[in-house]
């Protein structure tokens, strides 16, 4: 793998610009490959590596950078919880986990670096601090459906509302009808229906 400072350059071309949350994004993702064993994420040992992100914020495109998980590969999971926090698990020897950012360390950087600019101090802390000021470290068990592996197939089934496919069994059984998660739970949609653009 890539030297640290090597991830942060490909983290920041990818990202559009290099910040505390790549930083922390980064050394995360360093931190869960290091304690599961897996030296080569997106090479010889690929296909055994799901993560979870729980925050759509900076540094998930860090930590799927350097774990090669990708959402269309789907061993980018995630989950909308808010969190600065990931879980990393090993699908060939079923261990887990989970590491989440300390609340403490923004206030440390602050207190480290005082003649720095708030950016700048978070920056600098979280290249230089150890993991244990940083992380939150727990092993946990997390359970796969085999419909959420990398490389599950399965037939693509009709909405019968609709009229689009649904893949990985994504449907609800409504009045003995297949309905996408959509139709059938319409009150869940990000989106809705409208008149077109005049």
């Amino acid at each position: 793998m890539e030297s640290f400072d090597e991830l942060l350059r490909q983290a920041e071309t990818a990202h559009g610009h290099l910040c505390a949350g790549q930083i922390l994004g980064v050394r995360m993702a360093l931190l869960g490959l290091k304690r599961l064993g897996i030296a080569d994420p997106r090479g010889a040992d690929r296909k055994w590596l799901v993560t979870f992100v729980e925050i759509d914020r900076c540094a998930t495109d860090a930590i799927s950078l350097v774990t090669g998980c990708r959402l269309g590969k789907r061993a980018l999971k995630f989950r909308d919880w808010g969190k600065m926090a990931t879980t990393f698990a090993d699908l060939m020897t079923g261990r887990a986990i989970r590491i989440a950012a300390l609340e403490g360390a923004r206030e440390l950087a602050t207190r480290l670096y005082p003649d720095l600019e708030t950016k700048q101090q978070q920056m600098r802390a979280y290249r230089e601090l150890p993991d244990a000021q940083l992380f939150r470290e727990q092993w946990v068990r997390v359970a796969l459906d085999p419909a959420d592996l990398p490389g599950y197939k399965a037939p693509r089934i009709v909405c019968a509302r609709c009229g689009e496919g649904v893949g990985f069994g994504r449907i609800a059984t409504v009045n003995g009808e297949p309905l996408c998660l959509s139709c059938a739970h319409p009150e869940l949609r990000y989106w809705e229906p409208c008149d077109p653009p005049a």
